[in-house]
């Protein structure tokens, strides 16, 4: 059974969706409607995701170590959100360079497509893949928080993917 809590964040609100196969999404959410679930009442297959992503918001965790289950995606989807971790905390990465890891460089389009679907925002670091000019480009969750998760990242900034 899939459950949904809510966690608030310096981004507003995000909803955490998963069952005991993993987490499925991590979203963000207008206030309207939602508050913030009581960690004591958060269902236990979603606690760790929780507790993780207050702890990545306080500066005390930078990879994130939990099951997932996403509810969709095809094969090539997926293949490009796993490469989203290898994208390191603090550095940035190019849809190319994206592509290239996934040893199909013709495939950027594809892999901008893939990383607007990331139904795991944060946890899946889709906000570190910019421009190869180093331009922000889309994000599914808007611009500001993508400039904010970067600016949020970057005292530790070290550059490219490969840098």
């Amino acid at each position: 059974m899939t459950t949904t809590a809510y966690l608030d964040s310096p981004l507003g609100l995000l909803g955490l969706t998963g069952s005991d196969a993993g987490l499925s999404a991590v979203s963000f959410h207008h206030t309207e409607g939602h508050t913030a679930t009581p960690f004591h009442v958060v269902p236990a297959c979603l606690q760790e995701g929780h507790r993780q992503l207050q702890a990545y918001f306080g500066r005390e965790l930078r990879e994130f170590s939990l099951t997932y289950a996403p509810a969709f995606g095809t094969d090539f989807q997926s293949q490009v959100w796993q490469a989203l971790g290898g994208i390191g905390y603090g550095r940035t990465a190019s849809y190319l360079d994206v592509a290239k890891l996934l040893n199909n460089p013709k495939s950027v389009r594809a892999v901008g497509a893939a990383n607007g679907q990331n139904p795991l925002a944060i946890v899946w670091p889709c906000h570190r893949v910019i421009g190869a000019d180093g331009s922000l480009t889309g994000y599914a969750g808007g611009m500001h928080r993508k400039k904010w998760l970067l600016e949020f990242e970057q005292p530790v900034r070290q550059g490219g993917l490969f840098g």
